[in-house]
C-alpha cells in the first residue's frame, strides 16, 4: 500500500492506488483483493515513493513522465494495460474504479480514480488531467485519461489571442481549437498503441463523436510500432543513427493495435431492448468493418471478420462473438427498475469488469516487463507526437477552414 491513514485524520489523498508487489503480497493473510502486510513492512518502501498526486503519465503541459510511475512497476511480464477514452462526465472513472475492484463500503478510502463531484459538474471542470495511472493487485495498470471534446480542458488550454499555450506537434503554433482537436486524436492513438485494452466510452445511444474519433485514431495510426519492439537495449550504448535504424527497421514490421471495448453509458429504458441493442452492434460493425479493429488475431493469423455481411436476423450472442465488442451500461437511476430485459447499472458494470479481467487480448510481439512496457510507451509518445502523417492532418483541417487561425 501506498501508506495507511491513521484513525483521526481524514485522507488528503486515496490511500490504496498503487502498488508493488511486494505490498500487496506481504503478509501472511492477504485483503479481498490480494492486498495484506503491516504498517512495518510497508513502511520503509512508501518513504521511497513518490506522493500519489504527481503520478500523472501524461501531464497538462503534454509531456510524458516515466519517473513517477517507474517505482510502482516491476520486472513481471505477466500484466495487462487497460486505458479509456471519452467525453465528460460519461463514467470513464467509475469504469476504471470498477475493473480495478474498488471497494466503495471501506470507510475513509477514497476511490483510486476521482469522480465528477457536483461542484465540479457546476464549475464545468473536469477531474482527471492527462494521464492518471493505477495499478491493481492483479498487475492491472489501468489509464484514466482526461475527457475528450471537453470545453473545460479548451478553456483551460487557450491564450487570450485563441493560440494553444500546449506545445503538440513538435512546436508548430496551432488554434486552441485545432489543438484540442489533436489532443484528442493524439490520446487516442496513443492508447491504441501501448495498451493490451481499450474502454471508448460514449455517453448514450446516439453519440457517434467517439466512433468517428476512433476512425480517425485507426486512419492516423501508422509508423508507430509495438511498444514491446522499442527495447531499452536498443538505446544502451548506441548512438542516435544506430537508435534510429533501429526505429526504422521496427516501423517495416507489423503495427500493433489494442483490442476495443465500445461502452455507452447513461441508456435509458427504450434504448436497452435487445433489438435495439443488436441495432447499434450491428450498427457498429459496419461503421468499423474496413478499419484495423475488425481483425481476428488468432495466434500469429490476421483474418478480417465479416461483419458487414450480418444480416438483421443476427442473434445477440453471434454479434457477442465477433472481433468488436458494445456494452450498453443503464443510467444509474434504473437499478429499481423492475422489468426483466432492462439490466441494473451496478450487474452491468459487473458484467463489464469481467469482460475486461478475463479478455484474451492480442500480446505484444516480444515478451516485455512492465519497467521496459513504461520507458517503451514513452518512446512511442515522442514518436506519436512527431509524426508526419498527424502533422499533416492537422495541416488539411487548419487548411479547411473549420478552425481559426
Amino acid at each position: 500500500m501506498a501508506g495507511s491513514p491513521s484513525p483521526s485524520a481524514a485522507p488528503a489523498q486515496p490511500k490504496i492506488l498503487l502498488a508493488k508487489s511486494g505490498l500487496v503480497t506481504a503478509g501472511p493473510v492477504p485483503g479481498k483483493f490480494g492486498r495484506g502486510g503491516g504498517e512495518e513492512e510497508t513502511a520503509p518502501l512508501r518513504s521511497r515513493l513518490p506522493p500519489v498526486g504527481s503520478l500523472n503519465l501524461l501531464s497538462d503541459s503534454w509531456d510524458f513522465h516515466i519517473d513517477r510511475l517507474l517505482p510502482f512497476l516491476t520486472e513481471n511480464t505477466d500484466f495487462t494495460v487497460v486505458g479509456v477514452i471519452g467525453p465528460p462526465g460519461a463514467g470513464k472513472s467509475t469504469i476504471m474504479n470498477e475493473i480495478y475492484g474498488f471497494d466503495g463500503s471501506s470507510p475513509g478510502m477514497l476511490p483510486p480514480f476521482s469522480i465528477q463531484s457536483e461542484d465540479t459538474k457546476m464549475m464545468a471542470k473536469h477531474c482527471t488531467v492527462g494521464i492518471e495511472p493505477r495499478v491493481s493487485a492483479q498487475r492491472f495498470i489501468l489509464l484514466d485519461t482526461q475527457p475528450v471534446f471537453s470545453p473545460s480542458v479548451l478553456a483551460e488550454m487557450m491564450r487570450p489571442d485563441g493560440s494553444s499555450m500546449i506545445s503538440l506537434l513538435s512546436g508548430e503554433p496551432l488554434s486552441a481549437e485545432l489543438a484540442h482537436e489533436v489532443m484528442g486524436i493524439q490520446l487516442g492513438i496513443l492508447l491504441t498503441s501501448i495498451c493490451h485494452v481499450v474502454l471508448v466510452v460514449c455517453e448514450g445511444v446516439h453519440d457517434y463523436n467517439m466512433w468517428n474519433l476512433m476512425s480517425t485514431v485507426d486512419l492516423l495510426k501508422h509508423g508507430i510500432p509495438d511498444p514491446s519492439a522499442l527495447s531499452s537495449s536498443q538505446s544502451q550504448g548506441s548512438n542516435p543513427g544506430l537508435e534510429k535504424e533501429n526505429l526504422d527497421k521496427v516501423n517495416e514490421g507489423e503495427e500493433y493495435m489494442a483490442t476495443p471495448l465500445f461502452v455507452h453509458t447513461k441508456l435509458q429504458d427504450e434504448d436497452l431492448f435487445p433489438n435495439t441493442v443488436v441495432q447499434l452492434k450491428k450498427a457498429l460493425g459496419q461503421y468499423f468493418c474496413s478499419s484495423s479493429y475488425m481483425r481476428e488475431r488468432c495466434g500469429n493469423v490476421v483474418k478480417d471478420h465479416p461483419f458487414s455481411s450480418v444480416n438483421h436476423g443476427t442473434q445477440s450472442n453471434d454479434m457477442d462473438s465477433a472481433p468488436l465488442k458494445l456494452f450498453a451500461i443503464p443510467s444509474k437511476n434504473r437499478d429499481d427498475c423492475a422489468r426483466s430485459q432492462i439490466e441494473s447499472y451496478i450487474s452491468a458494470l459487473w458484467k463489464l469488469q469481467n469482460q475486461v479481467l478475463s479478455m484474451n487480448c492480442p500480446s505484444f510481439a516480444r515478451t516485455v516487463s512492465e519497467r521496459d512496457w513504461l520507458k517503451n510507451s514513452a518512446k512511442i509518445w515522442e514518436l506519436v507526437k512527431k509524426s508526419p502523417i498527424i502533422a499533416e492532418y492537422s495541416r488539411t483541417l487548419q487548411s479547411s477552414g473549420m478552425f481559426r487561425r
